[in-house]
């Protein structure tokens, strides 16, 4: 048997150290252990690997042609012995995490770059989901981690960690007349007949109450899909600040004023999970990271 993990490794400090006795104190072994490796893989090869008519151990054409493709197996087994210690430590297959549209935009997102660094082989799902599918996936069994609105009542099955919140803005087209005038405010029974777009699956109820103010109703499945509808002037929606404020700025969109309510709603969020269903390394770092990035952030009133 000719190459080895060991014997690949000792080929590739030579390489790199460009002689027997810098590879070996690389190593941490002594010179005559290093060239005796080489000399025998150098004679199961049938092949000479370095020049010895020096002090230096200088790479034949062999050696170089074989270096890409050693430091590309080297590698994988680096990876393949990462991936079993995560393995032996818990690491899931697969994390998968439903997340309401309107927090797709925010800082939610942010952990799963830390978890791509982490955690090479791990497979990563985010699902779109509104409130009640994300819960409904949770308790299904079919996503490890939901990401929701803050509700009013505690189920005891369940898990959570706040998560910061997010602020909605309410806004129209310049040409919708909810978006017209931005700087007088809508009267209640107005906003009322306006029609309203919001992300929600089926019904309007899918959605978190306090953002359904209209009694005409659209529906779509994603907050790109409200927003294009909105810019074409068939509605007014709340939207995330991050996505909708520059649009705002550029006078593409208007900010809705209400006359007695505010136009944006500051709505808490949880991260919630199943008590009983113990939570892989991955899913256990992304809440560590989401606890790290929300821990300066002041209390819920």
């Amino acid at each position: 048997m000719a190459f080895t993990s060991d014997s690949l490794a000792i080929f590739l400090a030579v390489l790199d150290a460009g002689s027997f006795s810098a590879a070996a104190r690389k190593l941490g072994r002594v010179p005559s252990a290093v060239s005796m490796a080489i000399a025998q893989l150098e004679a199961e090869l049938d092949l000479p690997l370095f020049d010895r008519a020096t002090r230096k151990a200088l790479p034949t054409n062999a050696a170089l042609a074989l270096e890409p493709q050693a430091r590309q197996v080297i590698c994988q087994l680096n990876l393949l012995d990462a991936q079993a210690l995560q393995l032996h430590k818990g690491l899931e297959k697969r994390l998968t995490i439903a997340m309401a549209p309107e927090l797709q935009t925010g800082r939610w997102s942010q952990p799963l770059e830390i978890l791509a660094q982490a955690f090479p082989s791990l497979e990563v799902e985010v699902r779109s989901a509104t409130q009640t599918e994300a819960i409904r996936l949770l308790h299904d069994g079919s996503v490890q981690l939901a990401l929701v609105f803050e509700r009013p009542g505690i189920d005891e099955r369940e898990s959570f960690l706040e998560a910061g919140s997010q602020l909605l803005v309410a806004v129209a087209s310049p040409r919708h007349p909810a978006g017209q005038n931005s700087g007088t405010p809508l009267p209640e029974e107005a906003f009322a007949e306006q029609r309203q777009i919001i992300v929600a699956s089926g019904k309007a109820t899918g959605s978190d109450p306090r953002m359904v103010l209209s009694r005409r109703i659209w529906l779509t499945d994603s907050y790109l899909a409200t927003l294009d509808l909105v810019q074409s002037g068939l509605g007014w929606a709340y939207l995330p600040q991050p996505l909708v404020e520059p649009l705002i700025a550029s006078g593409a969109l208007a900010e809705v004023r209400f006359d007695n309510m505010a136009s944006r709603l500051r709505l808490w969020v949880d991260i919630i999970w199943i008590k009983s269903r113990p939570l892989g390394l991955g899913a256990r770092r992304y809440l560590e990271v989401m606890r790290q990035l929300f821990e300066k952030e002041p209390p819920r009133a």
